[in-house]
C-alpha cells in the first residue's frame, strides 16, 4: 500500500510542534526573542508582531532593533497599558476598538492591521510578565485562537527557562559590607567624562548642488561618482527633442511676425489701414521673439555644466537616465575634495548637552583602528526622521586636520561635560522612570 499524503490539518500540526521545538531550542534571550515574532508568520500570515515584556517592546517582525521612540512602538505599549488598567490584559483574546481610547484607535487604524490577537505570557504563579500583540487583516478563527494558546504556554515556558538562575547568597561580615558599601558609594561619586556614540558620514563643506534646472528627462551623465571636474564641464544632457522644436517653431513665428510688420510698415504711408495695424504687428514681433528667447534659453538648460572646480558627488548614473525629474530636484554636488565636514545623525535617546566646540572623535568602517579628530560646529534643535524611521538630531563637525575621503562613514564619539559615575551609568535608566512615573 502506498502511503497517503498528509493533509491540510496534518500539515498546520506539524508546524504547529515545529514552532514549538524552535522557541525550546532557542540558545538565548535574543534568539528566542526573535523566533517569538517571526516563525509563526508562515503559519498565521500574520503582518507583524511585537514582543512585550514587562510592558517594553523587545522585539519586533523583520526588525532587528527596537527603536523605542518610534510611533509603532510608543502604540503598541499604549494600547498594551491600557489593556492591563482594565483587568484584561492576563487574558488572550481579540482586541477590539472599543475597548481602546479614542486617540489609540485613531493610531490603531494609522500602524497596525484591521485584526488584533493579544497573547499573554505568565509565569508559573499565572502572573502576566509579557505577551505578544499579533496583527493581520484577516479575523481569528477559533482554531487558530486555540492554537495561539498552546503555543502562548510554551513561549512562556521557554523564556522563563532562559532567566538566569540567582546565584547564592554569600554572608559577609558587617564591617567588609560598609567597607565595600563606602568603596562602590566613592567610585559612584568619581567625576567621569559622558560620551556617545553616533553614526557619521564625511560630505563636502559649502558644495556647490546642481539641480534640475527644467522639467524633462535625462539621457546621459557625463560624469561618473567622485570623477573630477573642471569649470564649464558638461555634466547631464537632457532630451531636447521636444526643446529644440519649440525654439525652431519659435524661430519661424518670428519671422513671419517680422515679415508682416515690415510690409505693413511699407504700406503705411499710402494705407491708412495699416498704418493703424503697425503697433499691434510690432507688440506681436516683440512676444514672439519673447518666445524665441525662452525657447533658446530652455535649449541651453538641456546641457547642465559646472560652475566650479570639484568632483562630483553623487551614488549612481543609472538611477537617473531615463527618468523625467522636476525643476530643482536635486542631481549631485560639486565639491572641493579638500573641504569636508563631519555629519552626525544623533539618535534622540542618546542626546546630550553638547556645546559648540565639543570634541568628536571619528573611527571609519574603513580604518576603525584610526581616530580623526573633529570639534561640534552645529547642532540642530530639531529632530528630524531618518530614512529608518528613527528621530535623530543633525549634528556638524569640522575636522581639526586633513579631513578623510568625501563619502566615508563611520561612528562619532561625541564628548560631553563630565558627571559623577552614577549619573553616567543610570542616566537612561532615570530618564527611562521619569517618563514612565512622572517623578
Amino acid at each position: 500500500m502506498t502511503a497517503q499524503a498528509p493533509g491540510p490539518a496534518e500539515q498546520v500540526f506539524a508546524r504547529f510542534l515545529a514552532l514549538q521545538h524552535q522557541a525550546r531550542a532557542a540558545a538565548d534571550i535574543d534568539s528566542l526573542a526573535y523566533a517569538l515574532v517571526n516563525d509563526a508568520q508562515a503559519l498565521f500570515g500574520f503582518r507583524h508582531a511585537a514582543l512585550l515584556i514587562a510592558g517594553r517592546v523587545r522585539a519586533l517582525t523583520a526588525i532587528s532593533v527596537v527603536e523605542a521612540h518610534s510611533p509603532f512602538v510608543a502604540f503598541v505599549e499604549e494600547a498594551t497599558r491600557q489593556l492591563l488598567a482594565q483587568g484584561r490584559s492576563s487574558q488572550a483574546q481579540v482586541v477590539t476598538a472599543d475597548s481602546l481610547s479614542e486617540q489609540t484607535r485613531g493610531d490603531w487604524q494609522a500602524l497596525s492591521a484591521g485584526s488584533v490577537f493579544w497573547l499573554p505570557l505568565l509565569d508559573r504563579k499565572q502572573a502576566l510578565f509579557g505577551g505578544l500583540w499579533i496583527a493581520r487583516e484577516q479575523p481569528w478563527s477559533a482554531a487558530e485562537q486555540a492554537l495561539l494558546l498552546q503555543l502562548g504556554d510554551c513561549y512562556a515556558h521557554a523564556w522563563l527557562a532562559l532567566q538566569p538562575h540567582k546565584p547564592w547568597r554569600l554572608r559577609w561580615p558587617r564591617r567588609r559590607i560598609i567597607a565595600v558599601a563606602t568603596v562602590a558609594l566613592l567610585l559612584l561619586l568619581l567625576p567621569i567624562r559622558q560620551s556617545v556614540l553616533a553614526p557619521a558620514e564625511v560630505v563636502p563643506l559649502d558644495g556647490q548642488v546642481i539641480a534640475a534646472p527644467l522639467d524633462g528627462v535625462i539621457t546621459t551623465f557625463q560624469v561618473k561618482p567622485n570623477q573630477a571636474v573642471n569649470k564649464g564641464e558638461v555634466l547631464v544632457r537632457f532630451d531636447a527633442t521636444s526643446i529644440r522644436a519649440q525654439a525652431d517653431v519659435a524661430e519661424r513665428s518670428l519671422q513671419v511676425a517680422e515679415a508682416e510688420l515690415k510690409a505693413n510698415s511699407q504700406r503705411a504711408f499710402s494705407d491708412a489701414e495699416s498704418s493703424a495695424r503697425i503697433d499691434l504687428l510690432a507688440a506681436r514681433a516683440a512676444q514672439k521673439r519673447a518666445e524665441r528667447d525662452y525657447a533658446r534659453e530652455l535649449l541651453a538648460r538641456t546641457e547642465v555644466r559646472a560652475e566650479r572646480d570639484g568632483i562630483a558627488v553623487f551614488a549612481d548614473a543609472q538611477r537617473w537616465v531615463g527618468k523625467p525629474v522636476q525643476t530643482g530636484e536635486r542631481l549631485m554636488e560639486i565639491a572641493d575634495p579638500r573641504r569636508a565636514e563631519l555629519r552626525i545623525d544623533l539618535a534622540v535617546a542618546d542626546a546630550l548637552n553638547f556645546q559648540p566646540g565639543a570634541e568628536v572623535g571619528l573611527f571609519l568602517d574603513s580604518d576603525p583602528l584610526h581616530r580623526h579628530d573633529a570639534q561640534l560646529q552645529r547642532l540642530a534643535y530639531e529632530a528630524q526622521p531618518l530614512s529608518n524611521g528613527q528621530l535623530a538630531y543633525r549634528l556638524d563637525a569640522g575636522f581639526v586636520a586633513a579631513p578623510p575621503r568625501i563619502g566615508l562613514r563611520g561612528t562619532a564619539k561625541l564628548y560631553g561635560e563630565r558627571v559623577p559615575l552614577a549619573l553616567f551609568l543610570l542616566r537612561r535608566p532615570l530618564a527611562a522612570l521619569r517618563q514612565t512615573l512622572g517623578l
